[in-house]
């Protein structure tokens, strides 16, 4: 090659550099979850992407990691804590095996209804709870939600807790719900979300509870037999960023990212509210499904109270009154 012609070369390669460079964002965050992509919460994951990256003119780009590629939400969580991902939403009842006041959100039958639910999350309870999560090297900014969980089975159909006896049930890795269970009288057991359902399989467990997004897009009930709409615990998920990540950006980027996380949290609860009346009728007749009756619920409440008086310690009195009055409105 000549040297005009090398020359050449290299100040074409040099202009485009700088018109990549001129086009990149100023920052790239990761955002990790282990739902799958057609959950509501992954939808929603990229709807806060779409708002992020317009209402910043493109300077924050956001690369979504869905399906558990980075691990479990322990594994997250400890990965945002480190600053290898920066943004995430984990389960409170994970995230409680960091920051203790996060027992809150799984006490048993704490929220009745979706606008309780929101009271409580969006209001004072859940913007202190947020504020706690400093110490954990995270920056609180929204609680996110899949809906309400709901138990499946092999066994029996549950009509109230002495129906759970025996019952080898798994739950998250969250003191506050393998506590519930014991007192109900099942043999709870922790086990990663990407694992439950070769565990129902193969009879490692005989139960679990999610929300019904989650039962449907891991196709549970193709390995249960029963289903009862309990509706014990919302599915409660921390939209969360790594501390110096949040810090990093100039206030007019953090409110674009607050603004995008309120809208993907909105989103989530529109899109569960549409899929959930469609999942139930395409699983009716594949999983036997029963409403939980008001006795059946009043039994549950009682058998929950030992729940509420072991955790109210580490949660603190104060935050569980506040929560238990803003729930019932």
């Amino acid at each position: 090659m000549s040297i005009k012609a090398l020359s050449l070369s290299l100040a074409t390669a040099l202009t485009l550099g700088l018109g990549t460079a001129a086009t990149a964002a100023d920052f790239t965050f990761t955002f990790a979850h282990v739902l799958t992509e057609d959950t509501p919460n992954a939808r929603a994951a990229v709807r806060f992407k779409e708002e992020v990256e317009a209402n910043s003119d493109g300077r924050i780009e956001i690369n979504i990691r869905p399906a558990a590629q980075l691990g479990g939400d322990v594994e997250i969580i400890e990965q945002t804590q480190m600053g290898l991902i920066h943004i995430a939403i984990p389960p409170t009842g994970n995230l409680a095996n960091f920051n203790e006041k996060m027992y809150l959100f799984d006490l048993p039958f704490l929220l009745g209804d979706n606008d309780a639910m929101k009271r409580v999350l969006d209001g004072e309870v859940g913007t202190e709870l947020l504020g706690t999560l400093g110490p954990n090297n995270l920056h609180g900014i929204a609680m996110w939600g899949a809906g309400f969980r709901h138990m499946t089975n092999n066994v029996r159909p549950i009509n109230g807790p002495d129906d759970l006896k025996g019952i080898k049930m798994r739950t998250l890795q969250a003191p506050t719900i393998l506590s519930t269970y014991r007192a109900y009288g099942a043999n709870p057991t922790a086990m990663a979300y990407v694992e439950v359902y070769n565990g129902l399989q193969q009879g490692v467990v005989e139960g679990q509870e999610n929300p019904l997004a989650n039962i449907a897009s891991m196709r549970f009930y193709e390995v249960q037999k029963y289903m009862t709409l309990t509706g014990h615990a919302y599915h409660t998920y921390a939209a969360v960023m790594n501390k110096q990540a949040w810090e990093s950006l100039p206030e007019d980027l953090q409110k674009v990212v607050e603004d995008a996380m309120i809208v993907g949290r909105d989103a989530a609860r529109e899109y569960t509210n549409e899929d959930e009346a469609r999942i139930l009728d395409e699983i009716k007749g594949q999983v036997e499904i029963q409403e939980l009756s008001a006795e059946g619920r009043a039994a549950f409440i009682e058998a929950s109270q030992s729940i509420y008086e072991e955790f109210r310690p580490k949660v603190s009195s104060d935050l569980m009154d506040k929560a238990l009055a803003a729930s019932k409105g």
